[in-house]
Parts: C-alpha cells; structure tokens; sequence
C-alpha cells in the first residue's frame, strides 16, 4: 500500500511538471527559473494534498528536507527578479 501511494505522489509530480513544461512552451516563456517556481508551487501542492492523516511514512518525512532549499532558491530568483525590475538608482 505505501508503495502505491509513493508511485500516485510521483506521478502526480511528473504530470504537474510536464504540464507546466507544455503550458510554458505554448505560452513562448519556458524558462529554468519559471519551470522551476512552477514546479515547486506544484510539488508544494501536491505534497499537502496527499499528505495522511494519520501516519506520516518515511519516505514522505525526507520531503520536508527538499522545501527549504527550494524555498531558498525561489527567494533568490525573486530578489534577482525584483533587482532587474528596479531602476538603477533606487538601491
């Protein structure tokens, strides 16, 4: 059973990535840094739409360890994001 649940986590991952990949691509703005916030505000939903209610497995407690540093990536892509946005004078 937990096995199942683990391959239903990945492929609804997969899915959200190739979907974003081909919304991205039709839309002519697939980049790394917005495949990559796309990807993550999926595996972020994903992560709290499958969670269980009772028992948390191993295999979804090592999830947690991936969130930080993808949150901090996110955070510099958005800094870098706002920093071309402003104008040179303003920092």
């Amino acid at each position: 059973m937990p096995a199942n649940r683990r391959r239903r986590f990945v492929h609804a991952q997969l899915a959200w990535m190739l979907a974003a990949a081909l919304v991205l691509a039709l839309l002519e703005s697939l980049s790394y840094e917005l495949f990559f916030v796309v990807s993550l505000i999926g595996f972020l939903v994903v992560v709290e739409l499958t969670e269980p209610i009772r028992i948390t497995p191993t295999w979804r407690r090592r999830l947690r360890w991936l969130i930080p540093p993808a949150l901090l990536v996110f955070g510099y892509i958005v800094v870098r994001r706002i920093l071309e946005i402003l104008p040179s004078g303003v920092l």
